[in-house]
């Protein structure tokens, strides 16, 4: 377990004190991955950093299991070497001199401990991401994907009782983060290590972890579980970097307090969505996320509930093939919409084309 308290860190550029952690609190449960995500400069690097003690906090206390390595008000700073983590760097890092095996114990060096007990316990990491059988070979001679393996065996190896990677898989080509990303779930599940990962690819997030930490300047915006902040974001700056949406402005013209759903005057048209929060009164200016594949030319006039369906009268202006679906792009009078088609439709440039959403795929966030 890890725990994150009041965790705040700045620095000084240019003569001016910049705030890259700013009083942040999480944490992370036994045998949990949890994803810090945001958009670069957010604060997530530091906040791993200084978990691992590459970084002293200004203020705040980070505990793993039941020690405290950081507690700046009562003076207690424990020495990174000394934390019991586990490190998985965006560079691999491979010694290319040695063997995979010998990369791997290396990581013993230094430990009272015989040669043929790292040789066991370097052979136990390597099986545990599956490389076994490549443990003579030359460390130069593997791809990108089983370099990053060696990194995780290496990480993983003296036992550490958590596990924080740093955007480990930003180096590799799309083919092979695909396959890391289960891969790395995969390990994670195994050896049952609490984690810290940090990304700024919100596909990674959502694959890898038991929960999301979005951040941006420094602070928390929101957790939860990558099903539920993706489709139930509580903020618009989530919502629009998690993944893609369609954000349409509006203001709140009619409320539906027991059902949760509010009606929302928009350039588009009236618009029915729901209020997860019931924090919405009449007359709030809001923006109505409506995520691309929730957008459908199919859907009935109203739900299985009666509730009436959304509809937008469109004009196509652009379509891209993506393989399972057409990505496209429509003018709605001065608005443009994203949604996903099928690869059989109509893809004529300027062609109407009548777009309908249901009511519980539009979630009304108060405008920020």
């Amino acid at each position: 377990m890890i725990r994150v308290e009041r965790l705040t860190k700045t620095f000084r550029a240019q003569n001016e004190v910049v705030s890259a952690v700013d009083a942040i609190h999480f944490e992370v449960g036994a045998g949990e991955m949890v994803t810090l995500l945001g958009p670069s400069g957010c604060g997530k690097t530091t906040t791993l950093r200084c978990i691992a003690g590459l970084e002293r906090p200004d203020a705040g206390s980070i505990a793993i299991g039941d020690h405290s390595v950081v507690d700046i008000a009562a003076g207690i700073f424990v020495p990174p070497h000394r934390r019991n983590i586990g490190m998985v760097f965006q560079s691999y890092a491979i010694w290319p001199h040695m063997s995979v095996l010998e990369n791997v114990a290396y990581a013993l060096e230094g430990r009272r401990m015989a040669k043929a007990e790292r040789r066991k316990l370097a052979m136990a990491a390597l099986d545990v991401v599956k490389l076994a059988k490549l443990a003579d070979r030359p460390a130069p001679r593997l791809s990108g994907g089983q370099q990053q393996r060696v990194a995780i065996a290496r990480a993983i190896v003296a036992r550490p009782q958590v596990l924080l990677f740093d955007e480990p898989l930003s180096n590799l080509d799309a083919r092979l983060r695909a396959e890391m990303r289960t891969e790395l779930r995969r390990i994670q599940r195994q050896i049952g290590l609490s984690s810290v990962y940090v990304t700024h690819d919100q596909a990674e997030a959502l694959a890898v972890s038991d929960w999301i930490v979005v951040m941006k300047e420094g602070r928390i915006v929101e957790r939860g579980r990558p099903l539920d902040i993706y489709r139930y974001p509580r903020h618009a700056f989530t919502a629009q970097f998690l993944g893609t949406t369609n954000l349409i402005a509006g203001t709140v013209e009619a409320l539906d307090p027991a059902a949760g759903r509010v009606k929302v005057k928009t350039a588009l048209g009236p618009i029915i969505g729901i209020d997860r929060e019931g924090r919405l009164p009449l007359g709030a200016k809001v923006l109505v996320s409506i995520r691309p594949e929730d957008f459908s030319t199919e859907t009935p006039a109203a739900d299985a509930d009666g509730v009436p369906v959304n509809v937008v009268e469109c004009h196509l202006s652009l379509a891209i093939f993506a393989g399972v679906a057409v990505e496209a792009e429509l003018r709605c009078g001065e608005a443009t919409l994203h949604c996903l088609l099928n690869r059989e439709a109509d893809l004529t440039p300027g062609r109407p084309l009548t777009l309908r959403a249901r009511a519980d795929a539009c979630l009304v966030l108060p405008e920020e």
